[in-house]
């Protein structure tokens, strides 16, 4: 098995939908690897229903609990002023 590890440190990257499931993985593997995450997540329930902006709250813990860098972001990235504003976070 290779030792090499792409590393992403000093890097900001924006990660949709990262509260739950595959893009939760992808954002703690992210930093795990250095890279400070935005954890964009609005919490809504997969019809688009709802909202729960505690979501991406507790992904940004795990990452500052294990030792990363990250902030949440609940804007609605549908919306043009809202993916702005999700990428100036970063």
């Amino acid at each position: 098995m290779p030792t090499d590890e792409v590393r992403f440190d000093g890097r900001a990257i924006l990660v949709t939908g990262s509260g739950r499931g595959l893009g939760r993985s992808h954002a703690m593997l992210l930093a795990s690897r250095g890279a400070k995450v935005v954890v964009a997540d609005s919490g809504v329930n997969v019809d688009g229903s709802g909202g729960d902006a505690s979501v991406a709250k507790l992904v940004v813990d795990e990452i500052r609990t294990a030792g990363g860098e990250a902030v949440a972001c609940d804007v609605n990235l549908a919306d043009e002023q809202g993916a702005r504003s999700a990428a100036a976070s970063g």
